[in-house]
């Protein structure tokens, strides 16, 4: 499956959240994302385990917001009190602002329902990362945004390489019946774990130097003057329709500036790879499943755009 399928579908599924408080709705998402997860994720690749790193991540975002609630109050009134906190005096210049009082059932309902969006949003997105690894994404990237995209799979998987070599190490250590918990035992496995970073940088850089990393061609300079308008004014396209697409009052403006806005960004970025000559081996090809895996996302961000307002968004 091309790695941009399973993004545009992850990606539509996180608008569709966005679009909706409705938590039977945003409970039917995040039980599509972990179904689709866990059939189709690569089982032995290291990145396909961090689905479950941004559940959890969701998790706590959901218990802050609530304890903000909670803590700080909400905008939204109510009449249902559910406890009656100790509330603690603040000056005047922080008017608005309150510590404890009174805890309503609806500022805490609305608090569940802003968390559980946001919540959902970012179990997409996980869901993304554990089904297309950050390196197949890479092949798939235009030629213009090769360099920027090798430095972002490269800090991407910093951090489950790193997590790796520290399961590796502690297992290695418990074989030989040492201890690997406690300061002493992470103390021991720093001094490796940060030897196997630095080993492989040196071998990731050499690699680069050797695959002519950073070479370009000279390019006409009217093509330079091109290119760089069209994908700033093709960015700032895709910024306006899309928040236009995530606001009520831009629905009417969003689809034709967001569209233009793609139109033009690629069209800059297809000029853009002219200077970065590279070879692709074994590409991923966009074949039928993945346009109906993107097809699949997009519909459902379409029908929550054009749902019944009541029933995207339940009263408190």
């Amino acid at each position: 499956m091309h790695p941009g399928a399973w993004w545009l579908w992850s990606i539509s599924l996180g608008v569709a959240a966005t679009r909706t408080t409705n938590p039977i709705l945003l409970a039917l998402l995040v039980a599509v994302s972990a179904y689709v997860v866990a059939t189709c994720r690569p089982a032995a690749a290291l990145w396909a385990r961090s689905y479950g790193a941004f559940v959890r991540l969701a998790l706590a975002v959901l218990a802050i917001r609530l304890v903000f609630a909670v803590a700080l109050g909400s905008p939204i009134p109510g009449t249902h009190v559910l406890v009656t906190l100790p509330e603690v005096p603040l000056p005047h210049w922080a008017q608005g602002i309150r510590l404890g009082g009174r805890v309503t059932a609806e500022a805490v309902v609305f608090a569940l329902y802003d968390g559980l969006k946001l919540g959902t949003l970012l179990i997409c997105v996980g869901a993304a990362n554990a089904l297309a690894g950050p390196t197949r994404l890479l092949k798939s990237l235009p030629g213009a945004l090769y360099e920027t995209g090798v430095a972002v799979v490269v800090a991407l998987t910093f951090a489950p390489n790193l997590i790796a070599d520290v399961q590796r190490l502690r297992a290695a250590r418990r074989l030989r019946g040492r201890p690997d918990r406690g300061l002493r035992g992470l103390l021991q496995v720093g001094l490796p774990v940060l030897e196997g970073a630095l080993e492989r940088s040196v071998a990731l850089a050499a690699a680069m130097d050797a695959r002519g990393y950073g070479r370009t061609v000279a390019v006409p300079a009217r093509v330079r003057r091109t290119t760089t308008a069209l994908t700033l004014g093709g960015l700032l396209g895709v910024c306006a329709g899309t928040y236009g697409l995530l606001t009520a009052e831009g629905g009417s403006y969003g689809v034709p500036v967001l569209l233009a806005g793609l139109a033009a960004a690629l069209g800059g970025l297809w000029l853009g790879g002219r200077r970065t000559p590279r070879t692709r081996y074994r590409p991923d090809r966009w074949d039928l499943r993945a346009c109906l895996v993107a097809a699949s996302g997009a519909a459902v961000a379409a029908l929550l755009g054009v749902a019944d307002e009541t029933a995207l968004h339940p009263g408190v």
